[in-house]
């Protein structure tokens, strides 16, 4: 397979006929993170690249916002698209329906089962750029494109209501973040998850520290 002249192709269908991102998280270093990670979970997995690769890259090639109507449905237009652009492209047709699935099974609303090795790399991949510091900021990111408050000032964290990720982003954390790293396919996602979680659960204790009522005040300068 000659990627140098295939990456080529994927990214000027992105550029020219993929719907712009539907928020600061999903832009093209989003893609290309993902696909970086799909080819090392298919190296070292041992999935087939033919599938894995173009999936990555054209996964989020049809977009709806993450609190729109249509958001489920928005994984079955990608893969429908996708295929349609590699038939008419000329890639191989062995692998256009497992690209398909793979796409497909990849969002996390859609709710579909990854039922190859190559979809559960796709999956894995496009949930490991949820975690770690990068996950941070893209939560962030997608929680002021909607309008979130960052968090709940009556309980920033929350431990003792149920999280609400409608209105708060760090809620997001709860509502499906933290969960993903029991929740990867493979050895090697499952691995890279638990390190980006364990951050992901330093960084919320520290934001408790800083927003909580108890934070004590800096020591005050000494005058001169």
């Amino acid at each position: 397979m000659d990627w140098t002249t295939w990456e080529s192709r994927f990214r000027r269908f992105l550029d020219e006929e993929a719907d712009p991102p539907a928020d600061p998280a999903h832009d093209r270093a989003h893609t290309e993170r993902v696909v970086r990670m799909a080819r090392r979970l298919a190296r070292v997995e041992g999935a087939e690249p033919a599938v894995v690769v173009p999936a990555a890259w054209l996964h989020d090639c049809a977009h709806a916002p993450k609190d729109a109507p249509q958001r489920p449905a928005a994984s079955a237009e990608a893969a429908r698209r996708a295929k349609d652009f590699l038939e008419d492209a000329g890639y191989p047709l062995e692998h256009l329906a497992p690209i398909g699935h793979a796409i497909e099974a990849h969002s996390f609303s859609a709710g579909v089962a990854a039922r190859t090795l190559e979809a559960r790399v796709v999956q894995d991949a496009d949930r490991l750029d949820a975690l770690g510091a990068v996950g941070i900021a893209r939560c962030f990111a997608v929680g002021g494109a909607l309008g979130h408050a960052l968090y709940d000032p009556g309980e920033p964290l929350p431990q003792k209501r149920p999280p609400d990720d409608d209105r708060f982003a760090v809620d997001h954390f709860f509502a499906k973040l933290l969960p993903l790293a029991d929740q990867m396919h493979t050895e090697t996602g499952r691995a890279e998850a638990e390190k980006r979680t364990a951050f992901m659960r330093d960084y919320l204790d520290q934001f408790e520290h800083e927003v909580s009522d108890d934070t004590p005040a800096p020591e005050e300068r000494p005058t001169k």
